[in-house]
């Protein structure tokens, strides 16, 4: 099978079309949007109601770890999906290598429960 450099045209008007399509939807909002600006269209709002105090309230670092965490295991789930999909093709090579991979995953989530990352006080 040949490769050529006509072969990314298509790739490169996509991107083309989609820069763009962003630029032009800028600049016209830009020329449409309001221009006057009020103390009362200048208010900080939060689904309705007026908003109090700072908005720099300290959060615990759980949550964030909690988040990330999510992220983690959920992009190694989408690394096992082809190798479902492709499994009878990658015959006991990809059985051995998959597992392997959910040997470290599961280590890894051990690990997090071990140091009690998962848990909230």
């Amino acid at each position: 099978m040949q490769s050529n450099q006509l072969d990314l045209i298509p790739i490169l008007m996509q991107l083309g079309l989609a820069a763009g399509f962003v630029f032009v939807t800028i600049i016209i909002s830009g020329f449409l949007g309001p221009k006057k600006a009020s103390k009362n269209k200048d208010v900080n709002f939060e689904c309705g109601i007026e908003s109090f105090g700072n908005a720099r309230v300290p959060f615990n670092v759980r949550y964030f770890l909690v988040a990330i965490l999510f992220v983690l295991f959920d992009v190694e789930v989408i690394f096992m999906y082809p190798w479902a999909v492709n499994f009878m093709e990658l015959g006991w090579e990809g059985l051995y290598k998959m597992g392997i991979f959910m040997f470290l995953l599961i280590v890894g989530l051990l690990y997090e429960f071990k140091k009690k990352g998962l848990e909230f006080e």
